[in-house]
């Protein structure tokens, strides 16, 4: 079976500065009118991707906008690492026995629904 091929996403700064949509907001939370009256929170949103990625932390807009170019290549990466292939393992003995013991069980409940007067053994 053939491993799905998935796209690879650039992960230079100055390629994703240019494929970027940047948005700035004002952020919330304590701070005051410094974080009322200015717009320093910055939203990325990657559109061949379709990853969105926000800094809110920091007072500078400037900051905020490093550290989220930060976190969108570190899921861009994440993203461009191939998929390690899922080995197929054998099925424990433990969940063998549960699986019988529970069907044993099911067997059990299902006998007792069963008719008393109904012998299946002694049919003519």
């Amino acid at each position: 079976m053939a491993m799905p091929t998935h796209r690879k996403y650039d992960t230079d700064l100055e390629i994703l500065k240019r494929q970027v949509i940047v948005e700035t907001y004002r952020s919330s939370g304590p701070g005051g009118q410094r974080k009322n009256k200015t717009e320093t929170a910055v939203r990325l949103k990657h559109p061949p991707s379709g990853i969105t990625v926000s800094a809110t932390e920091h007072r500078l807009q400037s900051q905020n906008l490093r550290l989220a170019f930060e976190r969108l290549q570190k899921q861009l990466f994440r993203l461009n690492r191939p998929k390690k292939r899922r080995r197929p393992t054998s099925v424990p003995l433990k969940a063998k026995e549960r699986r019988i013991e529970e069907r044993k069980i099911r067997s059990k409940k299902k006998r007792f629904r069963q008719n008393p007067s109904f012998d299946r053994n002694h049919l003519d």
